[in-house]
């Protein structure tokens, strides 16, 4: 298993999860709260985590292929969605697998 995590620092975290939940759930399996989501992408799973401060996303799948197009897709909607904080890229870690 492939796991990754990225952080955003930003106010709004709370309204990014929850649009990008609300996006996702039109085509993949979604659940979420104002403070956490779950997404099922074809090729890799998603864990959204909010508060005051940002926006956590941990990534898994079972490979590396299937982590990169996981963390393009969340990483794509959130520039998006985000426009107006500038960013360029999330900075995406490897993290260890459970």
């Amino acid at each position: 298993m492939q796991e990754s995590v990225a952080y955003l620092e930003t106010a709004s975290g709370r309204k990014y999860l929850v649009q990008l939940c609300k996006h996702f759930a039109h085509k993949i399996a979604v659940t979420y709260t104002e403070s956490r989501g779950d997404c099922r992408f074809p090729r890799g799973e998603a864990v959204l985590e909010a508060d005051e401060s940002g926006l956590s996303m941990a990534v898994s799948a079972a490979d590396e292929e299937g982590l990169a197009q996981t963390q393009a897709i969340i990483e794509s909607h959130l520039l998006r969605f985000a426009f107006r904080e500038k960013l360029e890229a999330l900075d995406w870690r490897q993290a260890r697998a459970a």
